[in-house]
């Protein structure tokens, strides 16, 4: 990256100038160490330049003296080369309904499992690490994720139980910050709508003393000596002024969308890892492109994921 016109602004672009191993290769260490390579092992500057393996050594380490850009980041013990890794990211962070394993894997030729690994790997640089508490006006909702019962087999109907329509499906607690040039979501997959799940949630992202407006849901009722607390009965009206949870809304449709429309069906042990990709695009869509790509980019650092805790049973905490 030698001047800042030189940097790709569309896919084609970005194809084009990471198809030269060296731009790749000098973009991710200028974003890596804008100030001078160091250990990521140590921290050591004290480090040596190999060039014809564009690796380095450094002095300080005792074990595994050598490193390569690539350690410690989402690309650690891939053997891809990094041309085909940027192309990915830029494909995702910018895909509005997001891309399948499939797409990527016809894209740049990989094997559709392969880039199935690759998609959540990416997903996991998306992740926003911390969120500040929202203030103001804050709107909280919460939806299901699952397919319809009437298209379900008959099998996986029995094993889902009796009740209503939202029986057998995953619950994500959403919350949206308006204001400002472009409204933040925050999303989460919670194991029920209880009130001490449900309060517990908006307690954790919201400032006291915040304006917060839910729908009637009775989770929400307890709210109020800390909050100035609204609801709006959908089974009314949508919207009485100011209080309605039309934001949360919008953001429902495109997850949902993106999850019905391009990704099929999602595993729920999986399912905060879509809601990352999802919150990552709706809170930078103001961006264009190439900062998304950056920003995403920027933070493939200390996000290593294995195949094997990415295939594990564990869900996350």
């Amino acid at each position: 990256m030698n001047t800042k016109t030189d940097f790709p602004e569309t896919l084609i672009e970005a194809v084009r100038y990471f198809a030269d191993p060296d731009n790749a290769f000098n973009f991710l260490v200028e974003l890596r160490w804008p100030n001078g390579v160091k250990c990521p092992r140590c921290g050591s500057e004290d480090v040596r330049p190999i060039a014809n393996r564009k690796t380095w050594d450094c002095k300080c380490c005792t074990e595994k003296k050598q490193f390569s850009i690539r350690v410690g980041t989402i690309f650690e013990d891939s053997p891809l080369p990094l041309d085909k890794w940027l192309c990915a990211i830029w494909m995702i962070v910018n895909a509005k309904n997001g891309v399948s394993s499939y797409e990527i894997y016809r894209a740049i030729g990989v094997t559709q499992k392969t880039a199935w690994f690759m998609l959540h790997r990416i997903r996991t640089a998306m992740q926003t690490g911390s969120f500040e508490k929202m203030k103001g006006e804050v709107e909280v909702d919460e939806t299901f994720i699952g397919g319809l019962a009437r298209n379900m087999h008959i099998d996986r109907n029995k094993r889902r139980g009796r009740g209503t329509g939202h029986v057998g499906k995953s619950i994500v607690v959403g919350l949206l910050e308006r204001g400002g040039e472009c409204s933040k979501v925050k999303a989460i997959h919670v194991p029920n709508r209880r009130r001490q799940v449900v309060e517990a949630k908006v307690r954790e992202n919201v400032d006291q003393g915040s304006e917060v407006f839910s729908d009637a849901l009775p989770s929400y009722n307890e709210l109020t000596p800390d909050f100035r607390h609204q609801f709006i009965d959908h089974a009314e009206k949508y919207v009485e002024g100011n209080v309605h949870t039309n934001g949360l809304e919008n953001f429902w449709s495109l997850l949902k969308r993106t999850l019905r429309g391009t990704y099929i069906s999602v595993d729920p042990e999986h399912l905060f890892r879509y809601l990352d990709e999802q919150m990552f695009r709706f809170n930078n869509r103001k961006a264009s492109d190439a900062v998304r790509f950056l920003m995403a980019s920027a933070s493939i650092v200390g996000k290593r994921l294995t195949y094997e805790q990415l295939t594990s049973d564990a869900a996350p905490a």
